[in-house]
């Protein structure tokens, strides 16, 4: 007589941590459970802005200059007008 198998069912589970100080003592808590074969880790993107006028999200590149200033890094770049740092901006 033959041995047939069952195909295992795998499910996902998805857990989000707020301190990431914490996250590799979350992960070897998680892979210590019974029938845990996988533990993965992963950052979130960044959320991005969304522009209303164009109806699309900004590029990386403006996202980085937005970054840098409001942490207070002088880009050392400047325009003569929001016209200029618009095509320059669009220029990716």
């Amino acid at each position: 007589m033959a041995t047939t198998t069952t195909p295992t069912v795998q499910g996902q589970l998805l857990v989000s941590v707020s301190d990431m100080s914490m996250l590799k003592d979350i992960k070897k808590a998680i892979s210590m459970v019974k029938g845990v074969i996988k533990v993965q880790t992963q950052r979130s993107p960044k959320p991005r802005l969304y522009d209303p006028e164009t109806g699309e999200y900004l590029n990386d590149k403006t996202m980085k200059v937005i970054e840098d200033v409001r942490s207070g890094k002088d880009q050392g770049t400047t325009y003569e007008s929001f016209e200029d740092f618009k095509k320059a901006m669009l220029a990716l």
